[in-house]
C-alpha cells in the first residue's frame, strides 16, 4: 500500500464524516511527526509525503505501536509490546510515549522480531512460537522494569495464556491514542513526539 492509495481508502471510507484532524498510526520509526524510513512491509513513497496536504487537514502521525500504547496507557511506566507483522515495542513514562525499535535487536539466531512476529509464528507454528514469546516478554521486563506490561497486536489473541505480570490490549486501543494525541498539551498521557513538534 502506498501512502496514495491509504488517503484514498481512508478519505472514502470515512465520506460524510465530520472530522477536524487526522491521526495516523505509522509501521516504522517516526521522528518529529514524519516518518524516517520506509515501512518494511508496505509500499514505497511514505517519507516526505505531505500527509495534511493529502488529507486537508491538520495531521499527527506516531508510530503505530506507540499509538496502540497511548491508548492503552493507565499511568506510571508501562511497556507495551505488539505481536502482529513485526514486534512493535513502546514505553509510556509519567504520560509520555517514546516509541522504541526492540524488536530488532539481536535474538539466539535473528532478532526479537524475527521470533515473535509473523514470520516466527508462521516458521516456529503456535506452540514453539509462544515459548518464544514467554522468553522475549521476560527479558524485556527484566530488562526495562516496567509498572505495567501489555500485550496487544492482532497476535495477542494467539496466546493461549498471557506471561506473568502482563495484561492484553486491543488494537481498539490505537483509536483512542489517536484521540489522545490532540488532548490539550497539559493533559495526560501525551505525546513526546508532540511536545517536540510544539518546541
Amino acid at each position: 500500500m502506498s501512502p496514495k492509495r491509504m488517503v484514498a481508502e481512508v478519505k472514502t471510507l470515512a465520506t460524510g464524516w465530520m472530522h477536524d484532524v487526522v491521526s495516523i498510526g505509522y509501521p516504522g520509526p517516526v521522528l518529529r511527526g514524519r516518518p524516517v524510513a520506509e515501512p518494511r512491509n508496505l509500499g514505497r513513497g511514505w517519507v516526505g509525503f505531505d500527509f495534511a496536504a493529502a488529507f486537508g487537514r491538520p495531521v499527527q502521525i506516531i508510530n503505530d505501536a506507540a499509538m496502540q500504547a497511548l491508548g492503552s496507557y493507565k499511568g506510571g511506566k508501562m511497556l507495551f509490546l505488539g505481536l502482529g507483522t513485526g514486534l512493535g515495542t513502546a514505553m509510556v513514562v509519567e504520560g509520555i510515549v517514546e516509541p522504541m525499535e526492540l524488536g530488532h535487536l539481536p535474538y539466539k539466531k535473528g532478532t526479537y522480531e524475527d521470533y515473535v512476529g509473523r514470520a516466527g509464528l508462521e516458521r516456529y507454528g503456535k506452540k514453539k512460537w509462544r515459548r518464544h514469546v514467554a522468553d522475549v516478554v521476560t527479558r524485556l521486563i527484566a530488562a526495562l522494569e516496567p509498572d505495567d506490561t501489555v500485550i496487544g497486536g492482532g497476535n495477542v489473541s494467539k496466546l493461549e495464556a498471557l506471561p506473568p505480570q502482563c495484561r492484553a490490549g486491543d488494537n481498539i486501543n490505537a483509536f483512542r491514542g489517536g484521540f489522545r494525541l490532540w488532548e490539550d498539551e497539559n493533559a495526560s498521557p501525551r505525546s513526546r513526539t508532540r511536545s517536540k513538534q510544539k518546541a
